[in-house]
C-alpha cells in the first residue's frame, strides 16, 4: 500500500490521487497505515484523513480508528467532525462511540441522527448528556423529533430499544403487483436493508408475514392474503434482548416484527443487531464467569480496579471461610506435616471440576437447554461424571501419596476425599447455576463464587475431617 506523502516546504499543492491511499483489504490494519491516520492528525490534514476512512468498509474504519492511542482517537473525530461518516460512528464499540459523541460538535450529531436508521439513531441519542440531547432534539421537526424520543421510551436491553420504526406494512387484499409497485414508487424511503414484508389489518395489527424471495416469484395477480404466513417469532418492545436473540437462534431468522402490548406493528429487528447482542451476551456471560468486566483502551487504570475490586473482595471474604476451615484442624496439621502439603492437590482438583461444570451449565441454561426435565438429567449426568472423574482421580492420587509418603492409611483418606470432592464439585456445578436462575439471578455472575467456596470447603473438611479421624 503507498505510503501517505507529506507536503514538502516547496509544494504549492499535492494531488489527490497521490496523497489518497487505496483502501486497505478488509482486516488488514497495518501499522504503517496506522502512522499515516497519526500523522495526518497531528499535521491536521482533513482532507486527507476523510478521504481514507471513506475509502474503508465503516468497520474497519471503525477498527483503524480504535487502534489510535485513544486521545489521537479523541482529537480524530474532533478534527473530523461533519466529516465522520455516520456509519463508521455507530461501528465504534460503545466506550469509543460515546467519547466520538462527546467531542463531535451538534451539528454533526444532528447529520447522523438524520442519516442513520431509527435504531441507530437511539443509540447515538442515548449516549448524550441530557441538556444536550434536548439541544440538539431542537433542531428536529416535531413528527421526527417525536420518533427519536420514543425510541428513548423503551427500557434498556430490550426490543424497544434494539428495533428500527423503518419498515415496509401493506394490507392483505393488495396483490403482489400492487406491492412491488408501492415500493418503487418509496424508493429511498424504503428500510436500507429488510427481508419481508409485513401484512396488518386496517388496526395496524400484525396478521402475516411476505419474504421477499416469495414475493418476487409470485405473479402479479396473487394476493398478500394468499401468500403471506404466520410469523414465527413473538417480540413485543418489552421483550428483554436475551430472549429476542434466542427467537432469531431458534428459528433462524434474518428479521423479525415488532408488536406494541396491543399486537400492533410499531417496528422491525434485523439479524445484524442480533449478531451484535449474541456476541455482547456471549462475553457478558464469559467475564461474569470470571467475576471481571470488559476493559476498552479509553479505560484508565483506576476504572478497571474499581470494575474488578469489589469481586476481588468478595473472593477475598470467602477464602477466610475455607481458611476457618482449615484453622478447627490446626492441631491435626501440626502433627501431620503431609496434610499440609497435599491439601493444595485435592482443592485445586475440585475447584477444577466444579468450574468445569459451571461452565457448561451455565452455557446450557443461556440456550435454555436446561428446562423441565433436562434439567434433571443434566444434575444426574454432572453427579455420575463427577463420580467418574473422583474415582480416576482419586486412585491416581492415592497412588502418588503412597509413594510419596508411603503410608497406606494416609493414601487411602486423600483418595476418599478426592471422590467426595469431585463428587461434591460435580453437584455444585449444575445445582448452583440453576438455583440462582431459580431464585430469579443472573447465574453467569455469582454461581463461580458459590461454587468455588463449596468446593474448597467440601475439600479441606472431608480431606481434614478424615486425617483426623483415622490417623490420629
Amino acid at each position: 500500500m503507498p505510503k501517505r506523502i507529506k507536503p514538502g516546504k516547496n509544494s504549492a499543492m499535492t494531488d489527490t490521487s497521490q496523497t489518497t491511499p487505496p483502501a486497505p483489504d478488509a482486516a488488514e490494519i497495518d501499522a504503517a497505515l496506522l502512522a499515516d491516520m497519526s500523522d495526518a492528525v497531528e499535521e491536521r490534514d482533513v482532507r486527507w484523513l476523510a478521504r481514507t476512512l471513506q475509502r474503508m468498509h465503516p468497520a474497519d474504519a471503525a477498527d483503524a480508528l480504535e487502534q489510535l492511542p485513544y486521545d489521537t482517537f479523541e482529537e480524530a473525530v474532533e478534527l473530523l467532525g461533519g466529516e465522520l461518516p455516520p456509519d463508521i460512528l455507530i461501528e465504534l464499540r460503545d466506550s469509543y462511540r460515546e467519547g466520538a459523541v462527546d467531542v463531535l460538535p451538534d451539528h454533526a450529531v444532528v447529520n447522523a441522527l438524520d442519516e442513520l436508521d431509527s435504531d441507530d439513531a437511539t443509540t447515538i441519542l442515548d449516549d448524550l448528556e441530557d441538556d444536550r440531547r434536548e439541544r440538539i432534539l431542537e433542531d428536529f421537526a416535531p413528527i421526527d423529533r417525536a420518533q427519536l424520543e420514543r425510541g428513548l421510551a423503551y427500557e434498556e436491553e430490550t426490543a424497544g430499544r434494539l428495533m428500527q420504526t423503518e419498515f415496509v406494512a401493506l394490507p392483505e387484499f393488495w396483490t403482489v403487483g400492487h406491492s412491488i409497485d408501492h415500493a418503487r414508487k418509496l424508493g429511498t424511503e424504503l428500510p436500507e436493508v429488510f427481508y419481508e414484508v409485513y401484512v396488518t389489518d386496517p388496526a395496524h395489527r400484525l396478521i402475516g408475514v411476505v419474504s421477499l424471495a416469495t414475493l418476487l416469484r409470485t405473479p402479479r395477480d396473487s394476493q398478500l392474503s394468499d401468500i403471506m404466513e404466520d410469523p414465527m417469532s413473538n417480540i413485543t418492545t418489552d421483550l428483554d434482548q436475551e430472549e429476542v436473540a434466542y427467537q432469531f437462534q431458534k428459528y433462524s431468522l434474518a428479521s423479525a416484527p415488532v408488536k406494541d402490548a396491543a399486537g400492533r406493528l410499531v417496528g422491525m429487528i434485523t439479524v445484524d443487531d442480533m449478531v451484535d447482542v449474541i456476541q455482547s451476551e456471549n462475553t457478558e456471560d464469559l467475564l461474569s464467569l470470571l467475576n471481571v468486566s470488559s476493559a476498552d483502551g479509553s479505560d484508565s487504570v483506576w476504572d478497571t480496579v474499581k470494575a474488578r475490586a469489589p469481586w476481588l473482595a468478595v473472593n477475598l471474604f470467602t477464602a477466610f471461610i475455607a481458611s476457618a476451615i482449615i484453622s478447627i484442624f490446626e492441631g491435626t496439621i501440626e502433627q501431620l506435616v503431609a496434610l499440609a502439603v497435599l491439601m493444595p492437590v485435592v482443592a485445586a482438583l475440585g475447584g477444577n471440576a466444579g468450574s468445569q461444570g459451571l461452565a457448561v451449565a451455565v452455557r446450557a441454561i443461556a440456550e435454555r437447554e436446561l428446562d423441565g426435565p433436562a434439567a434433571r438429567r443434566a444434575v444426574l449426568r454432572e453427579f455420575l461424571s463427577g463420580t467418574v472423574n473422583g474415582v480416576i482421580f482419586a486412585i491416581g492420587v492415592g497412588i502418588i501419596a503412597f509413594l510419596w509418603f508411603h503410608q497406606v492409611k494416609l493414601a487411602l483418606v486423600i483418595a476418599v476425599s478426592m471422590l467426595a470432592t469431585f463428587m461434591w464439585a460435580g453437584l455444585s456445578g449444575i445445582l448452583v447455576p440453576l438455583s440462582l436462575k431459580r431464585l430469579g439471578a443472573d447465574p453467569a455472575v455469582a454461581s463461580s463464587v458459590f461454587v468455588l467456596t463449596l468446593t474448597d470447603v467440601m475439600a479441606f473438611f472431608s480431606f481434614l475431617g478424615l486425617a483426623t479421624l483415622v490417623l490420629l
